[in-house]
């Protein structure tokens, strides 16, 4: 453990080079929300907006040579790939970027402008796995060196340093940090950093309920692929933990993991844009999203990293759609509506004053009695949604509540 927090200090020390510490902000707004002492560690303030960056020139700077700083490889669609494509630049290093053809246009050009002239992005696959292993493959190939996201020593070391930063900059030891997880390079780093250097801090780890793979590998005693994952947080959808994160995680239980629902997370992401002006990805998002889960938090001094702020706008609407389910002020419904003059009307009628149409869609219209419609409400307080139903089964209208059905919502939302 001593050489571990030596080597944290000089990967910190080096990181210098690229960036100065990325701030920790005491909240008000949060503090206030929970009664604590509420600390954000700014990662989505790093020069690629994630943490990932210090990671892979933790890497890199061991591995480049005087006069031959080499190949890296590396299968990304985000954040891992801005942070190898900004230390290929930094070094003079050649990089191969493997990315999934799907990935947004969005990303890929801000590796690329990450990276310059010194990156090739190469898209292979459609999905995540067939790019891994293209670019596993092109590494055998071309005698290049392959850099891991998160399950590899040296980028441990290298998420470590966000602890080292923490300590030095709050000047004492937390009562609780708060880590996002996905792959587990963070929370290994920083957990076994702390261990030496603020042994009485507890933590608690936040994953997506889409793709709790930490929470999965603590239940099963080891690390284990789940059947599926929700893509959503993009950021931490990871189908199995690492197994050197794990290692260092191991020593948790099941209860130190807190999961978010992916819509819930979409609340938190408007909040803090709304509240504080502070742009965040789902995966960012995550650890600030479980502070209501962790029991009484008064008077304590609770840290929780905001791991990035790799954000497309293009997804707002995405975002404050799943956000509004959430909290109840949107439902969608498919309507039988009779085929007659007034039928319309008389729906109209049923609404309150602060419900509003957002989608109206007929779907089936023929020469029957009835026809199917999708409609979409939006209102301000979820009682008034409960009250029109309420009114709908009064008056006989037939219809179905598809809002929280995955299969129909995403077929006909």
């Amino acid at each position: 453990m001593e050489n571990f927090v030596a080597s944290v200090r000089l990967a910190e020390a080096a990181l210098r080079d690229l960036f100065e510490p990325t701030p920790l902000q005491r909240n008000d707004h949060l503090s206030a929300k929970y009664g604590a002492d509420i600390w954000l560690k700014r990662e989505d303030l790093t020069p690629v907006r994630s943490y990932k960056l210090r990671g892979a020139f933790n890497a890199m700077r061991k591995l480049v040579q005087p006069g031959a700083p080499g190949h890296f490889v590396c299968a990304s669609a985000g954040n891992h790939a801005q942070g190898v494509a900004y230390a290929c630049r930094h070094f003079g290093a050649r990089g191969t970027i493997f990315m999934p053809i799907t990935t947004p246009g969005q990303k890929i050009d801000k590796t690329r402008m990450f990276g310059g002239d010194a990156i090739e992005i190469v898209l292979k696959g459609d999905y995540f796995d067939q790019t891994l292993a293209a670019a596993q493959a092109f590494c055998t190939e071309q005698g290049a060196q392959f850099l891991s996201p998160f399950d590899a020593p040296d980028v441990i070391e290298g998420q470590a340093t966000v602890g080292l930063e923490m300590l030095a900059q709050l000047g004492r030891a937390p009562d609780l940090v708060v880590l996002p997880v996905g792959g587990g390079g963070l929370s290994a780093g920083v957990t076994k950093l702390l261990a030496t250097e603020a042994p009485g801090t507890r933590f608690a780890f936040a994953e997506p309920l889409g793709g709790a793979s930490l929470k999965a590998a603590l239940q099963a005693g080891a690390p284990v692929a789940l059947p599926a994952v929700d893509s959503f947080v993009d950021g931490a959808a990871v189908a199995r933990i690492g197994a050197l994160p794990f290692e260092a995680l191991q020593r948790f239980t099941p209860a130190d993991v807190y999961l978010a629902p992916e819509d819930r997370i979409c609340r938190t992401m408007l909040e803090m844009l709304n509240t504080e002006g502070v742009v965040l990805e789902p995966a960012g998002a995550l650890a600030l999203d479980v502070l209501g889960d962790l029991g009484d938090l008064t008077g304590k001094t609770v840290v929780a990293v905001c791991s990035g702020g790799n954000f497309d706008f293009e997804r707002l609407p995405e975002v404050k759609e799943r956000a509004q389910r959430f909290q109840g002020v949107k439902k969608y419904f498919v309507l039988r509506m009779p085929q007659r003059p007034g039928a319309l009307r008389d729906f109209l009628d049923l609404l309150g004053p602060n419900d509003d149409i957002a989608r109206f869609e007929y779907l089936k219209k023929s020469a029957r009695n009835f026809g199917s419609v999708l409609i979409g409400i939006e209102t301000s307080d979820p009682a008034n949604l409960i009250t029109l139903m309420a009114r709908l089964d009064k008056s006989g209208f037939a219809y179905r509540d598809i809002t929280n059905d995955g299969i129909l919502s995403e077929l006909l939302v």
